[in-house]
């Protein structure tokens, strides 16, 4: 199967019905997949949290001169995301199954459900087929370590309490998914607040519905877009 112009050796057998027929459908992160085509750039080194099965993971890969770190903390997904890299022959990414957070590293539990880009830290978001414990790692140690700049997440929440705690040093664009049923909108509000206050901005230049962009802003004018008419 080609979805978003990447080979992906995906069966049935390995997602859930309702996630084989986005695929098939080609409706599985469509939109995504070109807002993060158009966001990235030659030299950008990319942090993603939440790599799924590697479907964004191996388009941005195709970026020149990217290079990405991506992690996922179900363990299944992880290896069907290096299946999908390694059948694109991507060499520019390093995966990790892990859960990366602001903070100290501390210990979680790790919900997994049949719907994967259902699976979170939230137990009480639905039934659930099994549960790992794991030790998290430090954003900003991460950051620095790898002179990360670009930071991409779809984290089925965590976004919220992440986003919140986290300093960003080193950071100019995140690329990330909201999740309102998870938390509504005053958690969308603590979203923007949080990110205004560390000097990014809403992007409407590559943001759509709940995909959003926030990007550094020092207040300079940007040239005038065609796509705005």
């Amino acid at each position: 199967m080609i979805l978003h112009g990447i080979n992906l050796p995906i069966t049935p057998d390995d997602v859930s019905p309702i996630i084989w027929e986005a695929l098939v459908s080609g409706k599985y992160e469509a939109k995504e997949a070109i807002q993060v085509r158009r966001m990235l750039r030659a030299g950008d080194r990319v942090l993603e949290l939440g790599a799924g099965i590697g479907v964004i993971t191996t388009v941005m890969a195709t970026a020149a001169d990217v290079e990405i770190w991506s992690f996922d903390a179900n363990p299944h997904t992880i290896a069907l995301a290096k299946r999908v890299a390694a059948a694109n022959s991507v060499g520019n990414v390093s995966f990790g199954h892990g859960l990366i957070t602001a903070g100290p590293p501390a210990e979680y539990t790790f919900y997994i459900r049949r719907d994967f880009w259902m699976s979170s830290m939230i137990k009480e978001q639905g039934p659930y087929e099994g549960e790992i414990p794991l030790l998290s790692r430090n954003i900003e140690e991460f950051i620095a370590e790898h002179a990360i700049n670009v930071l991409v997440m779809d984290i089925e929440g965590a976004e919220r309490s992440l986003l919140g705690a986290a300093v960003l040093d080193g950071i100019d664009r995140v690329f990330l998914e909201l999740h309102d049923h998870l938390y509504g909108l005053s958690g969308i509000r603590d979203i923007f607040t949080a990110m205004a206050a560390r000097g990014f901005a809403y992007d409407p230049r590559n943001s759509s519905g709940p995909c959003v962009l926030f990007t550094r802003d020092d207040g300079t004018m940007r040239e005038f877009c065609a796509d705005e008419i």
